[in-house]
């Protein structure tokens, strides 16, 4: 998986022919070597180079994660959109359209390119040019009020052809909204008038895939029949079936200050909670290999049920086909190795899709495994409990630490935040959550719309009790702004401490803690940049004007911008923040009359 995942990196974003052609030769070259050395071995009398095999071997995986990249990247198939002349695309949607009061938003493939041309002879003909095309876009409907107007997975349309290329950010430490789409294969955006379309009577969906959605469609509405409350209904959707349309930022929000956001989204810990219970329930097959078998494939085909009434999120897949691989491993083997089973996982994931290596929601949920596999299990030795329920509670405990230490640095980077009561918030949530889950998915399967009304107070009692520790004072450390060298300063150096904990390395110690030192000393000289800095920061917005002048951690910010707007907290907050700033003066004049005067800061 590592020399995969590194070509995988190395390779990314490579669009030349050359280069895709040597990663083809190279691959072919070093895979017939390893044949080649693999049949002289037959011979009596020749002995094994396993370091020349092994590096052999790793370079192969190496140039595999290369040629993956760049054969994923839709830049350099002939066919891709892009290259084609024409007038409209024939597009499918690939995914769950989103309604938001007068625009559609979706993900779509471009399936044909149809170029029509005008010309005149006798009469008025036109000349029709139909071809294959490829790539996926990103599309927006602008609707009209007077009609009522759907679209669901799998429906064809027509469209003009007129791609707008995704634009990088405009303002510094902004969300690079280009590169997160880079990350997913798309470069360009659609925006169409309804009337602009044409809707073809076909469906060209894969029917599983739409069958999932449709079953999820279904239970998303027997729970807004069964919730009154907005939120509690929002919670439960996204909770048990990863329906997430309908969170408010309210709510979103108290998640996160609490550091229980991943309980809104459906992974591996809510399909850990369907193997967990399936395998105590079922305890007694495990007497013969037969009711073992058995055992195995009844708990597989209930895991991936779960993932089909999730509508096949991306994160339950990732969560499903890992525990796929860990049960049919434990069937198939009397030891298992966690690590390799991971390992296995991802690199089975990325083979399909190479880019997911750059997606948050993937490198959180496989680096929280591994820090629940590692540290878990030595952090529970620091405090050896006999009494059974105190003993459970300490289970709880290390694995919230083990979760939280293993992800910090990557929470921080990306995040730029950390909560400070995660830790309580994690233990007050971890009952109500395994019974908002199993509840939720009883009523789904045995229709008991009688447990609807305790089934909303729970969810209610949930969501209350975050909010009450979220407005606990110093709930949350914001602003914390890493470079990727910090970053990897933070992750070499927690590492080497845990291992040295764990295994009692003096010498791993020292060198943590040099590391943590070095990181100290950029963060530090960060600071003192910050208390000299003096600039002119001017912000470009779509509707409103915005200009920050910034003298140490002070700003006067002269806008016509709300602090609560969203164009203020997306685009402007995020270059205040990195800039360290601590002290913001609105003032909503004319900046020309304003830098008259000398006294800005008085």
């Amino acid at each position: 998986m590592i020399p995969f995942i590194l070509g995988t990196i190395s390779y990314y974003g490579c669009t030349n022919d050359w280069v895709l052609n040597q990663l083809i030769l190279i691959n072919s070259v070093l895979f017939l070597y390893l044949l080649f050395r693999k049949n002289v071995y037959k011979k009596p009398g020749k002995s094994r180079d396993k370091s020349l095999n092994g590096l052999i071997l790793h370079l192969l995986f190496f140039f595999t994660g290369g040629l993956s990249s760049t054969l994923y990247n839709e830049h350099n198939d002939a066919d891709y959109y892009i290259f084609k002349k024409s007038n409209y695309f024939k597009i499918r949607i690939i995914d769950e359209p989103k309604n938001k009061q007068n625009i559609i938003l979706f993900t779509a493939e471009t399936s044909k390119s149809i170029n029509i041309d005008n010309y005149k002879s006798d009469k008025t003909e036109k000349k029709h040019d139909i071809q294959s095309s490829s790539g996926k876009i990103k599309v927006t409907i602008l609707k009209k009020t007077d009609t009522a107007f759907n679209l669901k997975y799998g429906d064809e349309l027509i469209i003009p052809a007129k791609p707008i290329e995704i634009k990088p950010p405009l303002n510094p430490s902004e969300f690079d909204y280009k590169n997160w789409l880079a990350s997913q294969n798309i470069y360009h955006q659609f925006l169409i008038k309804q009337e602009e379309l044409i809707k073809l009577k076909s469906n060209a969906g894969n029917s599983f895939i739409k069958f999932a959605l449709q079953l999820r469609e279904r239970q998303v509405r027997i729970y807004r029949s069964l919730i009154k409350n907005d939120d509690a209904f929002a919670v439960a959707a996204t909770l048990i079936l990863g329906y997430r349309a309908d969170l408010s930022l309210e709510i979103l929000d108290i998640y996160s200050k609490t550091g229980t956001i991943h309980a809104l989204s459906v992974s591996g810990m809510h399909v850990g909670l369907v193997y967990i219970v399936l395998n105590y329930l079922l305890w007694f097959l495990d007497r013969e290999q037969s009711w073992k078998i058995i055992k195995a494939l009844f708990i597989l085909i209930s895991i991936w049920f779960y993932a089909l009434l999730t509508g096949f999120s991306p994160s339950v897949l990732r969560a499903s086909i890992m525990i796929s691989a860990f049960i049919i491993a434990k069937l198939l083997a009397k030891n298992t190795n966690s690590y390799n089973i991971i390992a296995f996982s991802a690199f089975c994931i990325l083979l399909y899709n190479p880019f997911l290596i750059w997606d948050v929601g993937f490198q959180l949920s496989f680096i929280a495994v591994l820090g629940l596999i590692y540290l878990q299990p030595k952090i529970e030795k620091w405090l050896p409990v006999k009494q059974f329920w105190i003993s459970k509670l300490w289970n709880l405990v290390a694995m919230s630490l083990a979760a939280q230490l293993a992800t910090y640095p990557f929470s921080v980077y990306y995040f730029h935040q950390f909560p400070i009561y995660f830790l309580f918030s994690n233990l007050f949530i971890t009952i109500p959550t395994a019974l908002i889950m199993y509840i939720g998915i009883i009523i789904l399967i045995f229709r008991l719309n009688s447990l609807g009304p305790f089934f909303e107070w729970l969810i209610n009692f949930t969501n209350n009790g975050l909010d009450q520790i979220a407005s606990l004072p110093f709930s949350g450390i914001t602003s914390i702004w890493l470079d990727r060298i910090e970053l990897g300063l933070l992750c070499f150096s927690i590492l080497l401490f845990t291992i040295a904990l764990a295994d009692f390395k003096k010498q791993l110690l020292l060198y943590s803690v040099v590391l943590f030192l070095a990181l100290q000393c950029f963060i530090t000289y960060d600071k003192l940049l910050a208390l000299h800095q003096k600039k002119v920061i001017h912000f470009k917005l779509q509707k409103n004007y915005a200009i920050a002048i910034i003298a140490a951690q002070r700003a006067v910010l002269f806008t016509d911008l709300e602090p609560t707007s969203k164009p203020f907290n997306y685009a402007i907050k995020p270059a205040l923040d990195q800039h360290r700033i601590t002290q913001i003066t609105f003032r909503n004049s004319n900046i020309t009359n304003v830098l008259k005067d000398n006294h800005i800061f008085d």
